[in-house]
């Protein structure tokens, strides 16, 4: 009885592309070797054809620079096809640390007074007032339990899609992403409850309630519950 090889490559057309589904429980050696084969075949050595891109996905296998620059070679070997990504469910500790830096809420409980600055990596929540000169900044939203008559710079990263929430939304400034505003330019809504600041599709600053962000972000699930 004839047992049939494992296949540890398996290439899909999409719209964009190629994918490229690699094993990640062989050797590198062993997958390596079976994408070199599989892409020796003849719809992949021709060069008349357009360019086509290829997505490349190793699963739960952590690939080096080495390991990465190996594939790379063997794709870019034949000459329509160009790699675009190499996807890991696997990542370095240094990129882990990195990442849950730029995605973890930071809780501070303090006053930031005039001249002080208080800059976070991911989300910003502030049990405290920032006074008239004093500064908060996040990579991510900002969350003020307090009154905000300072200046505040969420998503300072480029991330538009960041908020500025404070229980007392008095600011000297508001910055999202690039996108500046101060005190005088816009309204806010009448009242005392907590209210946020956003950008809307047109990448005009906004202010509205507290309550209305579930529905102005919806994959805001950290704010889940509310503050």
């Amino acid at each position: 009885m004839k047992v049939q090889k494992q296949q540890f490559v398996t290439i899909k057309g999409t719209k964009d592309g190629l994918t490229l589904h690699l094993d990640d429980s062989c050797s590198f050696d062993q997958l390596l070797h079976e994408l070199e084969e599989m892409l020796s075949l003849k719809q992949y050595v021709h060069g008349s054809g357009p360019v086509i891109g290829v997505n490349v996905k190793v699963g739960n296998r952590f690939v080096n620079k080495n390991q990465r620059e190996k594939l790379e070679s063997a794709i870019k070997q034949k000459r329509n096809l160009i790699v675009e990504t190499i996807e890991s469910n696997v990542m370095t500790k240094d990129e882990a640390l990195r990442l849950k830096r730029e995605t973890e809420v930071v809780s501070v409980a303090k006053i930031v007074r005039s001249g002080q600055v208080l800059q976070v990596k991911g989300d910003l929540l502030l049990i405290g007032d920032v006074n008239p000169g004093g500064t908060v900044i996040a990579g991510g939203n900002i969350f003020i339990l307090g009154a905000l008559k300072g200046i505040a710079h969420a998503g300072i990263d480029g991330n538009k899609q960041a908020v500025i929430a404070a229980s007392l939304l008095k600011p000297a400034q508001l910055r999202i992403s690039e996108i500046i505003n101060r005190a005088p330019d816009f309204i806010q809504t009448e009242g005392s409850d907590m209210e946020c600041a956003f950008l809307n599709e047109n990448d005009e600053m906004m202010i509205e309630r507290l309550q209305q962000l579930t529905h102005l972000r919806p994959n805001l699930t950290r704010f889940e519950g509310g503050i």
